[in-house]
Protein backbone atom coordinates (compact mmCIF):
# COMPACT_ATOMS: atom_id res chain seq x y z
CA UNK A 1 0.00 0.00 0.00
CA UNK A 2 2.65 2.51 1.04
CA UNK A 3 4.96 1.53 -2.41
CA UNK A 4 1.16 2.56 -4.23
CA UNK A 5 1.03 5.74 -2.77
CA UNK A 6 4.74 6.98 -3.42
CA UNK A 7 4.20 5.62 -6.65
CA UNK A 8 0.87 7.77 -7.17
CA UNK A 9 2.81 10.87 -5.70
CA UNK A 10 5.70 10.20 -8.34
CA UNK A 11 3.32 10.56 -11.17
CA UNK A 12 1.46 13.81 -9.77
CA UNK A 13 1.43 17.06 -11.77
CA UNK A 14 0.01 19.95 -12.84
CA UNK A 15 -2.53 18.33 -14.85
CA UNK A 16 -3.74 16.19 -11.72
CA UNK A 17 -3.79 19.61 -9.75
CA UNK A 18 -5.70 21.34 -12.74
CA UNK A 19 -8.79 18.81 -12.48
CA UNK A 20 -8.64 18.94 -8.09
CA UNK A 21 -11.64 21.39 -7.98
CA UNK A 22 -11.99 20.69 -4.10
CA UNK A 23 -8.36 21.79 -3.86
CA UNK A 24 -8.53 24.66 -5.90
CA UNK A 25 -11.31 26.19 -3.60
CA UNK A 26 -9.35 25.38 -0.73
CA UNK A 27 -6.25 26.97 -1.50
CA UNK A 28 -8.67 30.10 -2.40
CA UNK A 29 -10.34 30.14 0.97
CA UNK A 30 -6.84 30.04 2.77
CA UNK A 31 -5.06 32.28 0.40
CA UNK A 32 -8.83 34.74 1.47
CA UNK A 33 -8.43 34.13 5.26
CA UNK A 34 -4.70 34.67 5.70
CA UNK A 35 -5.56 38.13 3.54
CA UNK A 36 -8.15 39.26 5.95
CA UNK A 37 -5.64 38.26 8.70
CA UNK A 38 -3.04 40.59 7.34
CA UNK A 39 -5.32 43.41 7.02
CA UNK A 40 -5.95 43.33 10.40
CA UNK A 41 -2.70 44.00 11.21
CA UNK A 42 -2.30 47.67 9.52
CA UNK A 43 -5.96 48.59 11.25
CA UNK A 44 -4.73 50.81 14.70
CA UNK A 45 -6.24 50.68 18.01
CA UNK A 46 -7.99 54.13 18.63
CA UNK A 47 -7.08 56.25 21.28
CA UNK A 48 -2.90 56.28 20.84
CA UNK A 49 -0.81 58.96 19.99
CA UNK A 50 0.65 57.01 16.46
CA UNK A 51 4.75 59.41 17.33
CA UNK A 52 4.07 58.93 21.30
CA UNK A 53 3.97 54.61 20.76
CA UNK A 54 6.20 54.49 18.41
CA UNK A 55 8.74 56.24 20.46
CA UNK A 56 7.74 53.62 23.34
CA UNK A 57 7.61 50.81 21.06
CA UNK A 58 11.24 51.22 20.03
CA UNK A 59 12.79 51.67 23.57
CA UNK A 60 10.91 48.47 24.09
CA UNK A 61 11.41 46.47 21.00
CA UNK A 62 14.64 44.37 22.43
CA UNK A 63 12.39 42.40 25.16
CA UNK A 64 9.42 40.22 24.66
CA UNK A 65 7.54 42.56 22.66
CA UNK A 66 9.77 42.01 19.53
CA UNK A 67 9.08 38.35 19.82
CA UNK A 68 5.30 39.33 19.78
CA UNK A 69 5.81 41.60 17.15
CA UNK A 70 7.53 38.65 14.99
CA UNK A 71 4.91 36.43 15.81
CA UNK A 72 2.01 39.22 14.98
CA UNK A 73 3.18 40.22 11.62
CA UNK A 74 4.16 43.76 13.26
CA UNK A 75 0.58 44.05 14.95
CA UNK A 76 2.08 44.41 18.48
CA UNK A 77 4.62 47.65 16.58
CA UNK A 78 1.57 49.23 15.05
CA UNK A 79 -1.12 48.93 17.81
CA UNK A 80 -3.37 46.64 15.80
CA UNK A 81 -6.63 45.34 16.62
CA UNK A 82 -4.84 41.71 15.89
CA UNK A 83 -1.72 42.75 18.05
CA UNK A 84 -2.29 40.38 20.81
CA UNK A 85 -2.07 37.97 17.70
CA UNK A 86 -3.36 33.65 18.27
CA UNK A 87 -0.59 33.58 21.23
CA UNK A 88 -3.55 33.76 23.78
CA UNK A 89 -4.74 30.72 22.40
CA UNK A 90 -1.59 28.97 22.29
CA UNK A 91 -0.58 29.41 25.51
CA UNK A 92 -3.94 28.46 26.73
CA UNK A 93 -3.86 24.85 24.78
CA UNK A 94 -0.62 24.02 26.24
CA UNK A 95 -2.11 24.68 29.36
CA UNK A 96 -4.46 22.70 29.15
CA UNK A 97 -2.53 19.95 27.72
CA UNK A 98 -0.39 20.31 30.91
CA UNK A 99 -3.65 19.91 32.71
CA UNK A 100 -4.60 16.60 30.90
CA UNK A 101 -1.77 14.77 32.04
CA UNK A 102 -2.19 16.27 36.18
CA UNK A 103 -6.16 16.21 36.00
CA UNK A 104 -7.43 13.01 36.02
CA UNK A 105 -10.96 14.01 34.31
CA UNK A 106 -9.48 15.68 31.93
CA UNK A 107 -7.29 12.84 31.31
CA UNK A 108 -10.25 10.66 31.13
CA UNK A 109 -11.84 12.84 28.47
CA UNK A 110 -8.73 12.96 25.73
CA UNK A 111 -9.40 9.17 25.88
CA UNK A 112 -12.67 9.40 24.56
CA UNK A 113 -11.51 10.33 21.17
CA UNK A 114 -13.83 12.60 19.46
CA UNK A 115 -16.25 13.58 21.62
CA UNK A 116 -13.92 13.89 24.47
CA UNK A 117 -11.78 16.49 21.94
CA UNK A 118 -14.32 18.49 21.62
CA UNK A 119 -14.60 19.35 25.44
CA UNK A 120 -11.18 20.22 25.61
CA UNK A 121 -11.13 22.23 22.67
CA UNK A 122 -14.02 24.14 24.43
CA UNK A 123 -11.96 24.39 27.92
CA UNK A 124 -9.05 25.84 25.58
CA UNK A 125 -11.41 28.47 24.14
CA UNK A 126 -12.33 28.74 28.22
CA UNK A 127 -8.50 30.00 28.20
CA UNK A 128 -8.06 31.82 25.68
CA UNK A 129 -10.61 34.27 26.51
CA UNK A 130 -9.79 34.40 30.03
CA UNK A 131 -5.73 34.96 29.14
CA UNK A 132 -6.58 37.48 26.34
CA UNK A 133 -8.96 39.47 28.25
CA UNK A 134 -5.99 39.45 31.32
CA UNK A 135 -3.29 40.28 28.83
CA UNK A 136 -5.67 43.40 26.96
CA UNK A 137 -5.55 44.61 30.47
CA UNK A 138 -2.43 44.63 30.90
CA UNK A 139 -1.63 45.79 27.52
CA UNK A 140 -4.16 48.86 28.74
CA UNK A 141 -2.39 49.55 31.68
CA UNK A 142 1.20 49.64 30.05
CA UNK A 143 -0.01 52.52 27.35
CA UNK A 144 -1.62 54.45 29.77
CA UNK A 145 1.84 54.67 32.03
CA UNK A 146 3.53 55.31 28.50
CA UNK A 147 4.58 59.30 28.05
CA UNK A 148 2.11 60.78 25.86
CA UNK A 149 1.02 57.52 24.04
CA UNK A 150 -2.60 57.50 25.63
CA UNK A 151 -4.95 60.51 24.41
CA UNK A 152 -7.47 59.99 27.26
CA UNK A 153 -6.31 57.45 29.98
CA UNK A 154 -9.15 56.35 31.53
CA UNK A 155 -12.05 53.37 31.78
CA UNK A 156 -13.25 53.59 28.67
CA UNK A 157 -9.72 53.56 26.87
CA UNK A 158 -9.14 50.43 28.96
CA UNK A 159 -12.63 48.66 28.30
CA UNK A 160 -12.35 49.46 24.58
CA UNK A 161 -8.87 48.06 24.79
CA UNK A 162 -9.68 44.80 26.32
CA UNK A 163 -13.10 44.51 23.79
CA UNK A 164 -11.42 45.51 20.67
CA UNK A 165 -8.08 43.23 21.46
CA UNK A 166 -9.75 40.05 22.64
CA UNK A 167 -12.14 40.33 20.00
CA UNK A 168 -9.15 40.07 17.46
CA UNK A 169 -7.69 37.56 19.58
CA UNK A 170 -11.07 35.74 19.43
CA UNK A 171 -11.62 36.25 15.21
CA UNK A 172 -8.24 34.97 14.76
CA UNK A 173 -8.66 31.51 16.58
CA UNK A 174 -12.67 31.42 14.76
CA UNK A 175 -10.46 32.48 11.27
CA UNK A 176 -7.81 29.84 12.42
CA UNK A 177 -10.46 26.56 12.99
CA UNK A 178 -12.45 27.81 9.39
CA UNK A 179 -8.66 27.59 7.81
CA UNK A 180 -8.50 24.03 9.26
CA UNK A 181 -11.74 22.97 8.06
CA UNK A 182 -12.25 24.58 5.17
CA UNK A 183 -9.22 25.59 3.62
CA UNK A 184 -5.81 23.82 3.58
CA UNK A 185 -2.97 23.05 6.40
CA UNK A 186 -3.82 24.17 9.88
CA UNK A 187 -5.15 27.15 10.49
CA UNK A 188 -3.30 28.96 13.60
CA UNK A 189 0.25 27.76 12.19
CA UNK A 190 -0.64 29.13 8.86
CA UNK A 191 -1.38 32.88 10.63
CA UNK A 192 1.27 32.86 12.24
CA UNK A 193 3.51 31.92 9.27
CA UNK A 194 1.99 34.39 7.37
CA UNK A 195 2.59 36.85 10.54
CA UNK A 196 6.46 36.12 10.50
CA UNK A 197 6.76 35.89 6.13
CA UNK A 198 4.91 39.37 5.92
CA UNK A 199 8.53 40.50 7.67
CA UNK A 200 11.00 38.99 4.99
CA UNK A 201 10.90 41.30 2.06
CA UNK A 202 11.62 44.57 4.37
CA UNK A 203 14.53 42.43 6.14
CA UNK A 204 15.83 41.09 2.90
CA UNK A 205 15.44 45.04 1.32
CA UNK A 206 17.54 46.03 4.67
CA UNK A 207 20.22 43.86 4.36
CA UNK A 208 20.89 44.48 0.26
CA UNK A 209 20.68 48.07 1.23
CA UNK A 210 23.54 47.97 3.93
CA UNK A 211 25.26 45.82 1.58
CA UNK A 212 24.41 48.52 -1.54
CA UNK A 213 26.31 51.06 1.16
CA UNK A 214 29.04 49.33 2.27
CA UNK A 215 28.02 48.76 5.76
CA UNK A 216 27.88 44.62 5.04
CA UNK A 217 30.82 43.00 2.47
CA UNK A 218 29.13 41.21 -0.27
CA UNK A 219 31.03 37.84 0.04
CA UNK A 220 29.64 38.32 4.01
CA UNK A 221 25.46 38.50 2.82
CA UNK A 222 26.02 35.62 0.34
CA UNK A 223 27.60 33.21 2.82
CA UNK A 224 24.88 33.96 5.38
CA UNK A 225 22.56 33.57 2.41
CA UNK A 226 24.59 29.75 2.04
CA UNK A 227 23.99 29.24 5.98
CA UNK A 228 20.67 29.83 5.73
CA UNK A 229 19.86 27.47 2.59
CA UNK A 230 22.31 24.80 4.44
CA UNK A 231 20.16 25.42 7.75
CA UNK A 232 16.93 25.10 5.97
CA UNK A 233 17.47 21.79 4.24
CA UNK A 234 19.12 20.57 7.70
CA UNK A 235 15.54 21.30 8.86
CA UNK A 236 13.99 20.28 6.60
CA UNK A 237 15.89 16.46 6.74
CA UNK A 238 15.36 16.55 10.89
CA UNK A 239 11.47 17.26 10.71
CA UNK A 240 10.73 14.43 8.67
CA UNK A 241 13.15 12.08 10.21
CA UNK A 242 11.71 9.01 11.80
CA UNK A 243 12.95 6.25 14.12
CA UNK A 244 10.48 3.66 13.25
CA UNK A 245 10.18 0.53 15.54
CA UNK A 246 9.05 -2.71 13.96
CA UNK A 247 5.47 -4.19 15.03
CA UNK A 248 4.34 -7.67 14.59
CA UNK A 249 0.64 -8.71 14.87
CA UNK A 250 0.31 -12.25 15.69
CA UNK A 251 -1.64 -14.89 13.56
CA UNK A 252 -4.82 -15.44 13.56
CA UNK A 253 -7.71 -17.92 12.58
CA UNK A 254 -11.35 -17.06 11.14
CA UNK A 255 -13.27 -19.90 10.57
CA UNK A 256 -10.69 -22.60 9.02
CA UNK A 257 -8.69 -20.29 7.57
CA UNK A 258 -5.06 -18.83 8.86
CA UNK A 259 -4.00 -15.61 7.97
CA UNK A 260 -0.63 -14.29 7.89
CA UNK A 261 0.07 -12.26 10.90
CA UNK A 262 0.91 -8.14 9.75
CA UNK A 263 4.03 -5.98 10.43
CA UNK A 264 3.80 -2.36 11.11
CA UNK A 265 5.62 0.58 11.91
CA UNK A 266 6.05 3.09 15.30
CA UNK A 267 7.00 6.13 13.62
CA UNK A 268 8.85 8.19 16.57
CA UNK A 269 9.76 11.64 15.17
CA UNK A 270 13.20 12.60 15.83
CA UNK A 271 11.89 16.28 17.11
CA UNK A 272 8.69 15.06 18.83
CA UNK A 273 8.30 18.83 20.93
CA UNK A 274 8.56 20.71 17.29
CA UNK A 275 9.48 24.67 17.67
CA UNK A 276 7.62 24.81 21.45
CA UNK A 277 11.36 24.30 23.57
CA UNK A 278 12.36 27.56 21.51
CA UNK A 279 9.42 29.78 22.10
CA UNK A 280 9.10 29.01 25.83
CA UNK A 281 13.05 29.69 26.08
CA UNK A 282 13.21 33.07 24.18
CA UNK A 283 9.77 33.90 26.04
CA UNK A 284 11.41 33.42 29.85
CA UNK A 285 14.81 35.07 28.68
CA UNK A 286 13.36 37.75 27.32
CA UNK A 287 11.39 38.32 30.18
CA UNK A 288 14.24 40.28 32.26
CA UNK A 289 14.87 42.72 29.58
CA UNK A 290 11.23 43.22 29.40
CA UNK A 291 10.50 43.78 33.05
CA UNK A 292 13.57 46.04 32.99
CA UNK A 293 12.33 48.62 30.12
CA UNK A 294 8.85 49.00 31.81
CA UNK A 295 10.57 51.07 34.60
CA UNK A 296 13.03 53.72 35.09
CA UNK A 297 15.92 52.50 34.12
CA UNK A 298 17.95 55.33 36.52
CA UNK A 299 15.74 53.52 39.30
CA UNK A 300 16.90 50.17 38.83
CA UNK A 301 19.82 48.55 41.47
CA UNK A 302 23.05 47.90 39.82
CA UNK A 303 22.74 44.26 40.00
CA UNK A 304 19.53 44.69 37.95
CA UNK A 305 20.99 46.24 35.20
CA UNK A 306 23.68 43.89 35.27
CA UNK A 307 21.53 40.79 35.12
CA UNK A 308 19.72 42.70 32.33
CA UNK A 309 23.02 43.29 30.15
CA UNK A 310 24.01 39.70 31.10
CA UNK A 311 20.90 38.21 29.82
CA UNK A 312 21.25 40.40 25.59
CA UNK A 313 21.68 38.86 22.94
CA UNK A 314 25.04 37.63 22.09
CA UNK A 315 26.12 37.83 25.92
CA UNK A 316 27.68 34.54 27.32
CA UNK A 317 25.44 34.02 29.52
CA UNK A 318 22.40 34.61 27.17
CA UNK A 319 23.90 31.69 24.92
CA UNK A 320 24.73 29.05 27.59
CA UNK A 321 20.75 29.63 29.29
CA UNK A 322 18.94 29.96 25.68
CA UNK A 323 20.64 26.24 24.77
CA UNK A 324 19.96 25.02 28.44
CA UNK A 325 16.28 26.19 28.48
CA UNK A 326 15.98 24.83 25.05
CA UNK A 327 17.52 21.34 25.87
CA UNK A 328 14.94 20.99 28.80
CA UNK A 329 11.81 21.89 26.98
CA UNK A 330 12.62 19.57 24.12
CA UNK A 331 12.62 16.92 26.84
CA UNK A 332 9.97 17.76 29.00
CA UNK A 333 7.38 18.63 26.14
CA UNK A 334 8.53 15.38 24.49
CA UNK A 335 7.35 13.64 27.67
CA UNK A 336 3.97 15.60 27.94
CA UNK A 337 2.59 14.78 24.55
CA UNK A 338 3.75 11.10 24.22
CA UNK A 339 2.98 8.96 26.82
CA UNK A 340 4.68 5.46 26.18
CA UNK A 341 2.61 3.28 28.40
CA UNK A 342 -0.73 4.43 26.71
CA UNK A 343 1.13 3.46 23.45
CA UNK A 344 2.41 -0.14 25.08
CA UNK A 345 -0.88 -1.03 26.78
CA UNK A 346 -2.58 0.28 23.08
CA UNK A 347 -0.35 -2.24 21.01
CA UNK A 348 -1.02 -5.14 23.52
CA UNK A 349 -4.73 -3.90 23.38
CA UNK A 350 -4.84 -4.89 19.36
CA UNK A 351 -2.04 -7.92 19.75
CA UNK A 352 0.58 -6.28 18.66
CA UNK A 353 4.38 -6.84 20.22
CA UNK A 354 7.86 -5.25 19.62
CA UNK A 355 10.20 -8.15 18.30
CA UNK A 356 11.99 -9.97 20.97
CA UNK A 357 10.41 -7.04 23.72
CA UNK A 358 7.69 -8.58 25.97
CA UNK A 359 4.27 -6.62 26.15
CA UNK A 360 2.91 -4.10 28.49
CA UNK A 361 5.90 -2.92 30.98
CA UNK A 362 8.94 -4.08 29.14
CA UNK A 363 7.76 -2.39 25.53
CA UNK A 364 6.59 0.22 27.64
CA UNK A 365 10.54 1.01 28.95
CA UNK A 366 11.76 0.47 25.53
CA UNK A 367 9.72 2.67 24.02
CA UNK A 368 10.72 5.14 26.52
CA UNK A 369 14.57 4.42 25.98
CA UNK A 370 14.38 4.83 22.31
CA UNK A 371 12.80 8.10 23.05
CA UNK A 372 14.59 9.54 25.39
CA UNK A 373 17.77 8.81 22.83
CA UNK A 374 16.12 10.38 19.89
CA UNK A 375 15.05 13.34 21.82
CA UNK A 376 18.80 13.94 22.85
CA UNK A 377 19.44 14.26 18.62
CA UNK A 378 16.53 16.41 18.80
CA UNK A 379 17.27 18.62 21.34
CA UNK A 380 20.78 18.99 20.01
CA UNK A 381 19.56 20.13 16.41
CA UNK A 382 17.31 22.99 18.03
CA UNK A 383 19.62 24.46 20.02
CA UNK A 384 22.10 24.58 17.01
CA UNK A 385 19.45 25.75 14.81
CA UNK A 386 18.24 28.32 17.42
CA UNK A 387 21.88 29.60 18.74
CA UNK A 388 23.33 30.10 15.16
CA UNK A 389 21.63 32.85 13.73
CA UNK A 390 22.26 34.34 17.02
CA UNK A 391 25.93 33.53 16.87
CA UNK A 392 25.68 35.52 13.08
CA UNK A 393 24.24 38.48 14.77
CA UNK A 394 26.83 39.32 17.45
CA UNK A 395 29.88 38.24 15.09
CA UNK A 396 29.00 40.01 12.19
CA UNK A 397 26.60 42.54 13.16
CA UNK A 398 24.08 41.38 10.05
CA UNK A 399 20.60 42.43 11.08
CA UNK A 400 18.86 38.79 10.95
CA UNK A 401 15.42 39.04 11.37
CA UNK A 402 14.66 35.04 10.79
CA UNK A 403 16.02 33.95 13.78
CA UNK A 404 15.90 29.99 14.66
CA UNK A 405 12.15 30.05 16.04
CA UNK A 406 10.79 31.76 13.10
CA UNK A 407 13.26 29.70 10.53
CA UNK A 408 11.72 26.50 12.53
CA UNK A 409 8.14 27.86 11.96
CA UNK A 410 8.32 28.72 8.59
CA UNK A 411 9.97 25.76 7.13
CA UNK A 412 7.61 23.06 9.50
CA UNK A 413 4.66 24.92 8.52
CA UNK A 414 5.53 24.82 4.93
CA UNK A 415 6.30 20.97 5.05
CA UNK A 416 2.86 20.09 6.74
CA UNK A 417 1.11 22.47 4.45
CA UNK A 418 2.92 20.81 1.24
CA UNK A 419 2.06 17.41 2.63
CA UNK A 420 -1.70 18.17 3.10
CA UNK A 421 -1.92 19.21 -0.54
CA UNK A 422 0.26 16.51 -1.81
CA UNK A 423 -2.50 14.61 0.22
CA UNK A 424 -5.34 15.73 -1.44
CA UNK A 425 -3.61 15.26 -5.05
CA UNK A 426 -2.92 11.63 -4.30
CA UNK A 427 -6.97 11.08 -3.21
CA UNK A 428 -7.87 12.87 -6.80
CA UNK A 429 -5.55 10.80 -8.23
CA UNK A 430 -7.01 7.55 -6.04
CA UNK A 431 -10.26 8.60 -7.56
CA UNK A 432 -9.64 9.19 -11.05
CA UNK A 433 -8.09 5.37 -10.72
CA UNK A 434 -11.30 4.16 -9.52
CA UNK A 435 -14.15 6.11 -11.66
CA UNK A 436 -11.68 4.39 -15.13
CA UNK A 437 -11.91 0.79 -13.14
CA UNK A 438 -15.72 1.55 -12.59
CA UNK A 439 -16.01 2.42 -16.14
CA UNK A 440 -13.97 -0.52 -17.84
CA UNK A 441 -15.83 -2.96 -15.89
CA UNK A 442 -19.10 -1.51 -17.13
CA UNK A 443 -17.97 -2.24 -20.81
CA UNK A 444 -17.11 -5.27 -20.10
CA UNK A 445 -19.99 -6.12 -18.68
CA UNK A 446 -21.72 -5.29 -22.04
Amino acid sequence: MASAAEQLASNLNFATFAKAEDLKKRLWFTLGALLVYRLGTHIPLPGLNPAAYAQAFQNQSGGILGLFNMFSGGAVQRMAIFALGIMPYISASIIVQLMTSVVPALENLKKEGEQGRKIINQYTRYGTVLLGALQAYGIAIGLEHGNGVVLDPGWFFRLSTVVTLLGGTMFLMWLGEQVTSRGIGNGISLIIFAGIAAGLPTALAGTLELGRTGALSTGLILAVLVVAVLVIGLIVFVERAQRRLLIQYPKRQVGTRMFQGDTSHLPLKLNTSGVIPAIFASSLLLLPATVAGLGNNTALPTWVTSIVAALGHGQPIYMVLYAALIAFFAFFYTALVFNPKDTADNLKKHGGFIPGIRPGERTAEYIDYVLTRITVIGAIYLVFVCILPEILVSQTGIPLSLGGTSLLIVVSVTLDTVAQIQGHLIAQQYEGLIKKSKLRGGKRGR
